[in-house]
């Protein structure tokens, strides 16, 4: 499994890397439309290479992405989190009953009573 997931990383590294060769030109971002630029008076610019438009466009696809399911996920997080603290409360009490119970009992006895 680790020679395939190895195999799969070469094979993506080598197409990012021509995909990165083909698309070397030069592009220009604007912020805004040229209309409403000439409206607001600015306009941010930003020339870049076009491979790197395009990966940075899929890393932000990215995060977003992984942010937007952490946040869609906190309901099961905060739901998983009280049954866990509901669990140690009652561990802490059958705990405590188990030593309440064998008060009267043989050190021995109540050793044995712990593990069963």
């Amino acid at each position: 499994m680790r020679y395939i997931r190895y195999a799969f990383l070469g094979t993506l590294g080598i197409i990012l890397v021509s995909v990165s060769l083909a698309n070397r030109q030069v592009v220009t971002l604007q912020l805004l439309p040229e209309d409403l630029a000439h409206l607001l008076g600015f306009n941010f610019t930003l020339t870049l290479p076009l491979f790197l438009v395009v990966l940075g466009g899929i890393a932000a696809g990215v995060v977003i992405g992984f942010v937007w399911e952490w946040l869609r996920e906190h309901k099961h997080r905060r739901t998983a989190d009280v049954k866990h603290r509901e669990v140690r409360k009652l561990e802490r009490e059958v705990k405590s009953l188990k030593q309440k119970q064998s008060g009267d009992k043989d050190d021995v006895l109540a050793l044995l009573d712990d593990v069963a």
